[in-house]
C-alpha cells in the first residue's frame, strides 16, 4: 500500500478500537470515518465490510485468546487452567465492550481455532475430576453471553461486578458442587445449535 493508504487504515483502525470499546460493534461506520478524518468510501476501501474491520481491530485480542490457552494447558492444576483462562478472557471482555460483543457473536464458532483449544482445556478439567462431568463444552457459551450481560450492564457503574459473577459461575461448574440427586433439569446444547444462536457482526 502507498504510504498515505497506510496512514488511512491506521487512523481508521485507531478511532475503531477507540469507538469499538467505549460502546460496542454496532458503531455506526460513518462515525468511525469521520471520527478518523477521512470519507466512508476511504473506509470501505480499507475495509469492504464491517466484519473486516472488526477483524482487524480485534487480531491482537484473537492472539491473546490462544496465548491463554495455551497457558492453560501447559498449567500444572487442570482447573486452575480452566479458570485462569476464563478470567483471562473475561478481563479482556471487560476492559472493552467492543471485544465483549466479539465474544458473544464468536461463542458458537472457531475463530483461529479458538473451538478446539476451549475443547481441549474443558477435556482436561474433566479428565482431573474437577470439572462435573455433565458439562459440555457448549454449555461454555452461557459463560461467555453471562458475563457479557452483566459487563454491558455494569461497564460504568460497577466494572468490576462481572468478578463476582463469574466466581459465583465458577462454584457450579466444580465437580465437587455436582450432585446425582439433582441432575441439570435440560439437555446441553448441541455445537450446531449454538452455532445458531450466535447473531453475525454484520
Amino acid at each position: 500500500m502507498r504510504k498515505d493508504a497506510v496512514h488511512n487504515r491506521e487512523r481508521l483502525l485507531r478511532a475503531a478500537r477507540s469507538l469499538f470499546a467505549d460502546r460496542g460493534l454496532d458503531v455506526p461506520l460513518e462515525e468511525i470515518a469521520r471520527t478518523a478524518g477521512v470519507s466512508i468510501g476511504t473506509l470501505y476501501n480499507r475495509f469492504p465490510t464491517r466484519q473486516a474491520l472488526v477483524e482487524a481491530v480485534f487480531e491482537d485480542r484473537t492472539a491473546t485468546v490462544a496465548r491463554l490457552a495455551e497457558e492453560a494447558l501447559t498449567a500444572d492444576d487442570a482447573w486452575e487452567g480452566f479458570v485462569a483462562f476464563l478470567t483471562g478472557v473475561c478481563e479482556l471482555q471487560a476492559a472493552d465492550l467492543g471485544y465483549n460483543d466479539v465474544a458473544v457473536r464468536g461463542a458458537g464458532g472457531d475463530p483461529a481455532g479458538g473451538y478446539s483449544l476451549m475443547r481441549r482445556i474443558v477435556d482436561r478439567a474433566h479428565a482431573s475430576g474437577q470439572l462435573r462431568a455433565d458439562v459440555t463444552l457448549e454449555d461454555m457459551a452461557f459463560v461467555t453471553w453471562g458475563i457479557a450481560a452483566t459487563v454491558r450492564a455494569t461497564f460504568r457503574v460497577a466494572p468490576g461486578a462481572w468478578r463476582r459473577h463469574l466466581a459465583l459461575t465458577l462454584d457450579g461448574l466444580r465437580a465437587s458442587s455436582a450432585s446425582q440427586t439433582r441432575p441439570l433439569p435440560a439437555p446441553p446444547l448441541t455445537r450446531e445449535q449454538t452455532a445458531l444462536l450466535m447473531p453475525e457482526c454484520g
